[in-house]
């Protein structure tokens, strides 16, 4: 092993270097969110301090052609690794809840948390280059085997924390883990060890530890209302238990937005989701489909207050149905529920069966799934349908001023689509160039408003938006401004 130790450094430097850059993402998402802005301001700082880590690396390797140097960089990456759950609770908590840009923030906060770590841990591989051939005899060849050590750990890296590590150990124990690691690593790299050194880098990596169960201790400190901080292949997921006004309620936070928000008696609360009682008023729906179930709390209400119908669920996370079941009072069990654990657009391109309604609520508050917002995923919804079929969509929107911008785009893309578009405004106490919840509902034909029902819904259709107008062209696959 002593005789390849530069090519394993260079390969675990490789692969943490990816597996950090997944896990700034999951980090940062409950605070700033997970859009193409953040992703952005992530992979280009991780790319900035890279580069200023092979430059700096290249320098000191020439000035300081040791491995005890090379080892020192790397327990320099381990300190501000551990540092990072620390870091989430009082630099990037607080600075999400300042007036500062998005971007700024987002800089602010990758720069901190994961440029630095990563600017250090980019030193390996010229060092790895320099103490390999220190004679500069076929340095190309050298420099070419070390690179592809690193590439090969990062295509490594990548796939074992998308795939295994982040949905099965988390980003707090991942982190503790990559400390441990780059601890041995440090230790190996060093020559010449005696006595004394072994005693001090034990000390030093038992601290190292240590703040990085404190920070992960701190966390459910100071976020009392957090019940559950997890992990899946596709979000970081929070379940918060609140008192609010003499109530209690459970919630899920995925990114920045709650999924769902109900009462300790399984109640819904979030009114937006009484909404999608329109599909009995409109076609009396029999047989509807949800895309996006959350915490599945309509397809729960739902099964409870329509005792006749069935409702199909397609839902990405396999894990928010897992939660749903222990958090949220969901029987899996229950025959009028169908559940899929996929892509609801890949869903509604494949879809076989046809339904009275097709309910979205995939759109996390400001972070929007562009996939599920064009004329090619409406127009395939629209197919699913039955001949009287409606779609009924929840969108985050303003009805004027500069947050109007989705709603807009989906009005023009639904009314491509669909014979009849209406709009609903769920809390008319809001100013309209304020956020709120808005309601799209496509009629696939006519709209036939049925007899002897309109006073039990009447507090919903009351607020029917009837002035509303667009001046921005459908969405489409190939151009499509929203979810950026």
């Amino acid at each position: 092993m002593k005789k390849y130790i530069l090519e394993i450094a260079t390969f675990i430097s490789g692969a943490i270097g990816m597996i950090i850059e997944l896990v700034a993402a999951r980090i940062l998402s409950p605070y700033l969110g997970s859009s193409n802005l953040i992703w952005t301001c992530i992979i280009g700082m991780m790319l900035a301090f890279m580069s200023l880590g092979y430059y700096i690396g290249g320098r000191m390797s020439d000035k300081y052609p040791y491995r005890n140097v090379m080892s020192i960089f790397v327990l320099i990456t381990a300190v501000f690794t551990s540092i990072i759950p620390l870091l989430e609770i009082y630099i990037i908590d607080p600075l999400s809840k300042t007036d500062m840009p998005l971007t700024a923030i987002a800089i602010i906060a990758s720069t901190l948390t994961f440029g630095i770590p990563s600017l250090f841990l980019s030193t390996v591989s010229p060092f790895a280059v320099k103490l390999k051939d220190k004679q500069l005899t076929e340095i190309g060849t050298v420099s070419g085997k070390m690179s592809s050590f690193s590439t090969i750990g990062s295509i490594i890296g990548t796939f074992l924390a998308g795939f295994i590590l982040i949905p099965i150990l988390g980003v707090k124990n991942i982190i503790l883990s990559i400390v441990i690691i780059l601890c041995i690593l440090s230790f190996m790299l060093y020559e010449d060890k005696n006595y004394k050194f072994v005693i001090k880098s034990l000390i030093t990596y038992f601290i190292l530890i240590a703040i990085v169960l404190f920070g992960k201790k701190m966390f459910f400190k100071l976020h009392t209302d957090i019940i559950l901080d997890t992990d899946s292949q596709y979000s970081r997921i929070w379940v918060k238990d609140i008192d609010a006004n003499g109530k209690k309620y459970y919630a899920v936070q995925v990114d920045m937005a709650y999924e769902s928000l109900v009462t300790e008696d399984n109640e819904l609360t979030d009114n937006y989701l009484k909404y999608y009682d329109l599909c009995d008023y409109y076609n009396n729906s029999d047989n509807v489909l949800m895309i996006g179930g959350a915490a599945y709390a309509y397809p729960t209400y739902y099964l409870k207050n329509f005792e006749d119908k069935k409702i199909d669920v397609v839902e990405i996370d396999e894990k928010m149905t897992q939660i749903s079941e222990k958090y949220f009072e969901l029987d899996r069990n229950n025959s009028r529920i169908n559940i899929y654990h996929q892509d609801g657009r890949t869903y509604v391109n494949n879809c076989d069966k046809k339904y009275d309604c097709i309910l979205i609520d995939a759109f996390k508050g400001t972070n929007v799934p562009f996939q599920l917002t064009t004329y090619e995923a409406i127009k395939n919804a629209k197919n699913c349908l039955n001949e009287d079929g409606i779609v009924i969509t929840n969108v985050l929107s303003s009805l004027e001023g500069e947050n109007s911008k989705f709603l807009q785009y989906e009005f023009s893309t639904y009314k491509s689509v669909f014979n009849e578009v209406k709009i609903f405004r769920v809390d008319t106490s809001l100013s309209k160039d304020e956020l709120q919840n808005i309601i799209l509902v496509g009629f696939k034909n006519k709209n036939i408003v049925p007899e002897g029902k309109r006073e039990k819904y009447e507090n919903l259709l009351k607020n029917e938006v009837l002035d509303f107008s667009s001046n921005k062209n459908m969405v489409t696959d190939d151009l499509c401004p929203i979810g950026v």
